[in-house]
């Protein structure tokens, strides 16, 4: 019975000592995302070409 008795004290005595620190959260730091984005040269020349070459078809067919 002394023995049971002495194994439950240290079993009871290494839990507490086991979380005596407590929890502390690992610290993640997160790596930017840098974003890409596809460059099209022609796109932003394709509305007004088109419009120019609208103004060009309307002067043309009033003389």
């Amino acid at each position: 019975m002394k023995k049971l008795a002495t194994v439950a004290a240290v079993v009871t005595l290494s839990a507490s000592a086991a979380f005596a620190g407590g929890y502390s959260a690992p610290m993640v730091e997160a790596e930017p995302i840098v974003v890409e984005e596809s460059s099209s040269s022609n796109a932003g020349l394709i509305v007004p070409a088109l419009l120019l070459l609208g103004v060009i078809a309307a002067a043309s067919s009033d003389s």
